[in-house]
């Protein structure tokens, strides 16, 4: 069964704590993890490139020259995507590239995500994550505490302004709650802090 260590908010290691094997556990599966990754990259493409088309352009549509005769290639529109300030051929247009992923292909990549996680020993649980106020130097001497540097995920329970806002000017730090995980925002972060109550309410959920 996978295991994670266990600290307290003073920074010390008070022991381990046992992960659910269904979750933590699972073999992970790459093809469905790219998938989970691919659908999230797409869904936050904004879509909005556009370039004109030879019919767009703001050109005359007066025939260059004569068809022959005059020693040169036959021309017929002067916004032709070969000529210099001429319209794109093939121009993009704006367009919505988000799709779905069946569900139970989302439930999958993010067990595939957190096992990755916790055979790599990138999962550490806080035994009662609570921040007293809004300060960032104590939080990030907290993270430095328990060996969290670079990219980090932090997940509570609930929302919790407290730590979001003591976290946010912390470089690579993010924050999440514990039923709107990501697969893509588990593997982008390099250590998972995650408190006791989220574990729990995780391991309830995709049990």
């Amino acid at each position: 069964m996978p295991k994670a260590p266990l600290y307290n908010m003073a920074g010390n290691k008070v022991g381990e704590i046992e992960l659910s094997e269904s979750v933590f556990g699972i073999e992970p599966n790459e093809s469905v993890l790219h998938d989970s990754v691919k659908n999230h990259l797409a869904n936050c493409r904004q879509g909005t490139q556009s370039a004109l088309t030879k019919g767009e352009v703001d050109v005359t549509n007066k025939k260059p020259w004569r068809q022959k005769g005059t020693g040169r290639a036959r021309a017929g529109h002067a916004g032709s995507p070969v000529w210099r300030h001429g319209g794109v051929a093939f121009a993009p247009k704006p367009r919505d590239y988000s799709y779905t992923l069946n569900k139970k292909v989302k439930r999958l990549a993010l067990k595939s995500a957190l096992s990755s996680k916790a055979a790599e020993g990138e999962i550490i649980v806080i035994d009662g994550l609570a921040v007293p106020e809004i300060k960032t130097k104590a939080f990030k001497g907290f993270l430095d505490k328990i060996d969290v540097t670079g990219k980090a995920l932090v997940i509570t329970k609930e929302v919790d302004e407290t730590v979001i806002k003591s976290a946010r000017n912390i470089p690579g730090v993010e924050t999440t709650i514990a039923t709107v995980l990501s697969p893509y925002s588990v593997l982008n972060a390099g250590k998972l802090v995650v408190d006791k109550a989220a574990l729990e309410k995780i391991e309830e959920v995709y049990a």
